[in-house]
């Protein structure tokens, strides 16, 4: 699952783990790999003013920080709510690293592991004039937790006493120490955990007034620190974001202070009016969260390709394999199916909404790696040849004809990518049929250690930008009765040990363990431990009013609003 989930999405929580979990992402734009170099400056002078104009097909769910939990949520509340950290403002790999925001460096961290230091910038004030102190970020997590966050459970689960908080036992949260005067704050975990870097960069976690109701507030969103505040919301309708005038004065480097006075978004569940209407230039951004439409997007790449382009992101879609029951509890079994996928294939059927891929991580993740897989180049179609030694490993490992099913959701084009391997699997030899399930108990079905599934779709979508969170489906810590996320059951000794080194090692040093993260997926590409085919893509789309380079597409945050500048 996306941290925030796309709007395509569905969101569940797997209660019984640390992390949120979804095992139904997006479901794709009509978009395919990114060829952006953008940064977070451009060859053309950003000009101020104006009004943005926005179209989203889906509403966010809460414009409230502290209880929504979809893209459109986020694009909205990361201009209003800036968080203790946040990440930088540019595209690709580069737009996923951790840098200071209402902090004034990155924490620090004690030799332990288990307590994160850190002090807030001084002269900050809520967008309503209030002064801003450090137990406001107490408060901030406090809030999160009693108005019942969608990821309240990453919090409860590393912060000290954050449970007994939620569950009403303590009063305050025991492992979070502010010093109003200083500025100083201090956090204890529970356990040692290496993303919790990642944690202090959501929303949720941004500081909030004190006085604020401990109520969702969709309507009427509590008032934040950022380049913009809210305006005017029609719920499930539109909402303004009107830029603060006191928030270039904070001087924070890397967080934009905005360029245009205002952002108005409006709700049109039509994608193909929406598609039209940036088409036409009578709207400036189509949400990269909606899909454009299959019968308008000739159009737009034919008409406006100085305007559009493709943009990765940190999602994987990929076959699940049963490791513990025949026949894919055979390494061969599994080799078989990986070296015989058309990844262009399965591209095709998604109309272009994914790039071919073999490897678990996606792009943009630390740990990935581009290019061909020990079993060959995803962008390829496998050779006759191939297929014929697929088939006859299958054989060798006397398993032709064993009886196989194929666990699929309902909605297009995920049946379609099942229909394909249920194909695939009859000419590598097995006996293989198809099971569809309804698409709201799909992940539910196959996350229930009875149902026994040998092979099926699954997909992951980051709840942040850290390998761990996608290794969360390969450890054996996922492996649940019901609410399981390891849908493959994998449980490999060499994986567990290398998860306990890297997952131990904190968000801002990603970089120094980025070659032994790499070293892990290609030791699980090359158990076959998965089938990974694609990588999802998104649309960045905008009018011809835009200054196209300047509107930064960040893999975590879309589109960065406060980027964007008129012509």
């Amino acid at each position: 699952m996306k941290m925030r989930l796309t709007v395509l999405g569905v969101g569940c929580l797997a209660a019984a783990l640390a992390l949120s979990a979804c095992g139904s992402s997006g479901g794709g734009g009509n978009s395919s790999k990114s060829t952006s170099s953008n940064s977070s400056s451009s060859s053309t002078p950003a000009k101020s003013g104006g009004t943005l104009k926005v179209l989203e097909g889906t509403s966010p769910d809460s414009l409230d920080p502290d209880f929504g939990y979809t893209t459109q949520a986020l694009e909205a509340d990361d201009m209003v709510y800036v968080p203790m950290l946040t990440y930088a403002a540019k595209s690709g790999v580069a737009g996923t690293q951790l840098i200071p925001g209402l902090a004034t460096a990155l924490p620090t961290v004690s030799a332990d592991g288990l307590t994160y230091t850190m002090t807030m910038r001084s002269g900050l004030k809520f967008s309503d004039g209030t002064p801003v102190v450090a137990s406001d970020f107490a408060f901030g997590i406090q809030r999160s937790l009693k108005i019942s966050w969608g990821g309240d459970s990453f919090f409860t689960q590393y912060i000290k006493g954050a449970n007994d908080y939620a569950t009403g036992k303590a009063t305050s949260i025991s492992g979070i120490v502010t010093d109003d005067t200083t500025g100083k704050i201090t956090i204890t975990l529970s356990q040692k955990y290496g993303a919790f870097d990642n944690l202090l960069a959501f929303e949720s976690a941004a500081p909030l007034p004190k006085t604020t109701a401990l109520k969702v507030l969709s309507n009427t969103p509590p008032v934040g620190i950022g380049p913009y505040k809210f305006g005017k919301i029609v719920p499930n309708a539109s909402y303004t974001l009107v830029k603060n005038p006191d928030f270039a004065s904070f001087k924070i480097p890397g967080v934009p202070a905005g360029n245009v006075d205002a952002v108005d978004v409006t709700v049109n569940s039509n994608t193909t009016a929406e598609a039209q209407a940036v088409l036409n230039n009578t709207a400036d951004v189509f949400d990269a969260g909606d899909t454009i439409p299959s019968e308008v997007l000739p159009q737009v790449t034919s008409q406006a390709s100085s305007r559009y382009q493709k943009e990765e992101l940190a999602s994987v879609y990929y076959f699940f394999m049963n490791t513990r029951v025949a026949p894919f509890n055979n390494l061969a079994a599994r080799t078989a199916v990986n070296m015989a996928l058309d990844r262009t294939a399965l591209s095709k059927l998604s109309s272009g909404s994914l790039s071919p891929g073999c490897n678990f991580l996606p792009p943009t993740i630390t740990g990935h790696t581009d290019g061909a897989c020990s079993f060959g180049d995803p962008a390829v179609v496998p050779t006759a040849a191939t297929l014929a030694k697929a088939k006859a490993m299958v054989a060798s490992a006397g398993l032709a004809g064993t009886p196989v099913t194929v666990w699929s959701e309902t909605r297009s084009p995920r049946q379609q990518y099942c229909l394909y391997l249920n194909d695939l699997l009859n000419k590598l030899g097995f006996k293989s049929s198809i099971k569809v399930i309804a698409d709201a108990v799909y992940f539910q079905t196959i996350g229930k250690e009875s149902t026994n599934p040998q092979i099926g779709f699954a997909d992951w979508s980051q709840d942040f930008p850290n390998p761990s969170d996608f290794y969360l489906l390969l450890s054996k810590a996922a492996i649940q009765p019901t609410n399981n996320e390891n849908f493959g059951d994998v449980d490999d000794p060499q994986i567990e040990s290398q998860l306990a080194s890297l997952e131990s090692i904190p968000a801002t040093q990603l970089s120094t363990v980025a070659s032994k993260w790499a070293a892990l997926d290609k030791y699980v590409a090359d158990k076959s431990y998965v089938a990974p085919y694609g990588y999802e893509t998104a649309p960045k789309f905008l009018s011809n009013r835009v200054n196209f380079d300047s509107a930064i597409f960040n893999p975590v945050e879309y589109i960065i609003f406060s980027t964007v500048s008129l012509k």
